[in-house]
């Protein structure tokens, strides 16, 4: 079985099939319904913390369920859907929208919450990650002439639940204080439609199950290289589980069990190296990952402490609105200023980098909306446009390279993207305070270390965050110490945010790269299967 390249073609834009449409807006209710749900379970964090008294890193836990169920559930699903089928991934998917409403719904006491809402969200994040190991290759194959355009339009759908989501909580919650269960039951709304929609629909095959293509034949181009990037983020997520069970050798233990996987992906595909190219794109998106939803699970925190609570949402449904807009215009983009997929993600890239780097500086709401609304528009196509570079060039690999980039992209955000932001946080904070007032530096210093990575050497005090918090409301009447406090921690932020603009600035340097070798084999071409 080989492959073959081929020019992309302006044909055959309404899909290869005669439900191509049906399924792709099916994908699409589906990947809203991830989304609404998303947000309005990060709506209602102090609500539970309050309701049942959980102390900050059990928050934290719960959280954290939400990011690795969606990792198993897209790597899982990637590499199985081939074999079984999308419709029974699909119905996978809603028994598990479903039984985590009912696990949610069961907290109702200090005694059992916990529990329940960590497994709850842990089974929701499942569902979400098996339908996008439906979704994406399914979009991809039923849109084989034109995947960047249909994988962005699959994927306004998240941005979109995102502001559905934050403007249902920001109203029912802030506004009539409706009781969590109700908010959060919203999500079942789109989830019904998806079901309805995928309801009774023929499936096709990927190409490469179509051309008979084995498991084994799937995996080759990911080989040693790819699997290893997979593996080592898979060490990370092993040795953070382990650390509460066996703090002395959780990290050993982690990177064993990575070491395990990684030899049975290169046993079983006879030790093939894999595919250079798609380690890259593999790296790469451990970067898309951690600028992108790593951003996104700390912007809000930042915008808020630099400007206000309510102009921190405002901000952040601002960006998602823009992202969801222009996911709808990635053909338009593409012909009119003739960019290839690479191209677009270098245009991308740099447009993330100045947007962060403004974003640093920005000191007035109008300020922050620019800032953010360039990083915005940069930071939209790099998730769907990634996997459409997949589906381009290794449709060989069926839904087994584009699952598993969508599962690296995650665990990245989770593991160093979220965390890495964070500690950038802790560190630069810290280390304002200490320079200006070192006295101040140790009435605020926190008693909890922050480290990068579980690394010892990298070891840092950040500032209490109760206490800044009380040096916050003190407004006015706040002491020389609580406003040097405060504005350390806010300098914190815009550190970090700086710091974050060199990882899309290193992503434009790989897609520079990438550009340089297509244009050198003849330029960017799409890859067909033939017999």
């Amino acid at each position: 079985m080989a492959a073959t390249r081929t020019n992309h073609s302006s044909a055959d834009l309404a899909g290869a099939y005669p439900n191509a449409q049906r399924l792709l807006w099916a994908g699409f209710m589906a990947i809203l319904a991830a989304g609404v749900g998303f947000a309005i379970r990060g709506g209602i964090l102090d609500n539970w913390r309050e309701q049942f008294g959980f102390t900050a890193s059990q928050v934290g836990q719960i959280t954290g369920a939400g990011l690795t169920g969606f990792c198993f559930g897209i790597i899982i699903g990637g590499v199985i859907v081939d074999k079984i089928g999308y419709g029974k991934l699909v119905a996978l998917a809603l028994a598990g929208h479903i039984l985590s409403a009912l696990v949610t719904f069961s907290a109702s006491s200090p005694d059992n919450a916990y529990q329940m809402l960590f497994w709850g969200s842990f089974i929701f994040a499942f569902a979400n990650g098996t339908l996008e190991a439906v979704a994406n290759p399914l979009v991809s194959t039923v849109f084989p002439h034109n995947r960047t355009h249909y994988l962005n339009i699959l994927h306004a759908s998240w941005p979109a639940g995102m502001v559905l989501g934050t403007v249902a909580g920001w109203f029912l919650d802030d506004r009539l204080h409706l009781d969590w269960k109700y908010q959060l039951a919203l999500y079942l709304i789109p989830t019904a439609i998806y079901a309805l929609m995928f309801l009774g629909q023929t499936f096709p095959k990927s190409e490469a199950a179509a051309k008979g293509a084995s498991f084994v034949d799937m995996f080759r181009d990911v080989g040693i290289l790819g699997a290893a990037v997979a593996c080592y983020l898979l060490s990370l997520f092993f040795g953070d589980i382990l650390k509460n069970f066996v703090p002395d050798n959780a990290a050993a233990i982690g990177y064993a069990l990575g070491g395990l996987l990684l030899l049975a992906v290169a046993a079983m595909t006879k030790f093939s190296l894999g595919s250079v190219m798609l380690f890259i794109l593999f790296v790469t998106h451990a970067l898309v990952g951690a600028v992108e939803l790593g951003t996104d699970s700390w912007i809000q925190n930042i915008t808020g402490n630099l400007f206000s609570s309510e102009q921190g949402k405002a901000l952040f449904i601002w960006t998602s609105v823009i992202m969801f807009g222009l996911r709808f215009c990635a053909h338009f983009i593409e012909t009119r200023l003739g960019l290839s997929p690479i191209g677009l993600l270098l245009v991308s890239s740099i447009l993330a980098f100045v947007g962060l780097r403004f974003a640093s500086g920005m000191d007035t709401f109008p300020a922050a909306l620019a800032a953010l609304g360039i990083y915005a528009v940069g930071k939209t196509f790099f998730w769907p446009t990634m996997l459409a570079v997949v589906g381009d060039r290794f449709p060989q690999t069926g839904a087994v390279a584009m699952s598993i980039m969508g599962g690296i992209g995650m665990l990245s955000a989770g593991l160093i993207g979220g965390p890495g932001l964070g500690y950038s946080k802790d560190r630069f904070a810290g280390e304002t305070l200490q320079t200006t007032n070192p006295a101040a530096y140790e009435q605020y210093r926190s008693e909890t270390p922050s480290l990068f990575l579980n690394i010892p050497s990298s070891q840092v005090f950040g500032l209490d965050g109760a206490k800044v918090k009380a040096a916050r409301d003190a407004g006015d009447a706040a002491t020389a110490e609580q406003k040097q406090a405060v504005q350390a921690d806010q300098q914190g932020d815009r550190e970090t945010l700086k710091a974050d603009s060199y990882i899309p600035a290193t992503m434009a340097v790989i897609y520079l790269g990438l550009m340089l070798y297509f244009a050198s084999i003849g330029g960017y071409k799409r890859v067909q299967m033939s017999p």
